[in-house]
């Protein structure tokens, strides 16, 4: 991608992963079977067997939660604490799995404290208090200069 006039090119770093869900128990008492599969040992699926798609990365129906973070997500995790940014973007159609492979199972809960500050003309809002309770944060200097609030 070129910017303007200049020569100099931007890298962007995007990766598509395709995660096959397995059939449901309705399609299954249906008779359905699957028409999409992946090619083992590879980031392909085949559709309807005459249609090849290739991926960065690719899951069929038994993979695990943990296979798939360790794969796409656990990366994006370390570059996002050395303070790039990340994005996880799950699309798809109502029933595909999309939620089933951004959430966890209730085994493995974890907790993740933060906050979000701005700073405007010299005031300070928290930007996770409820709009109806928004007044600024005091910004006090303690006895070495040290500011905090």
């Amino acid at each position: 991608v070129k910017q303007g006039k200049s020569s100099r090119i931007f890298e962007v770093n995007i990766q598509v992963a395709v995660r096959i869900r397995p059939l449901l128990p309705k399609e299954l008492l249906r008779h359905h079977c699957e028409c999409v599969k992946v090619i083992p040992g590879s980031a392909q699926v085949t559709v309807n067997p005459d249609r090849l798609f290739t991926f960065d990365h690719a899951f069929g129906p038994s993979a695990s939660q943990d296979e798939v973070y360790r794969a796409c997500i656990q990366p994006m995790v370390r570059s996002l604490l050395d303070g790039y940014n990340a994005t996880v973007f799950c699309y798809g159609e109502t029933g595909s799995g999309k939620t089933y492979t951004i959430s966890i199972n209730e085994i493995d809960v974890a907790t993740v404290h933060m906050s979000y500050l701005e700073l405007y003309m010299e005031e300070v809002r928290d930007l996770l208090d409820l709009p109806t309770n928004q007044k600024g944060l005091n910004v006090r200097d303690d006895i070495n200069g040290n500011t905090g609030n």
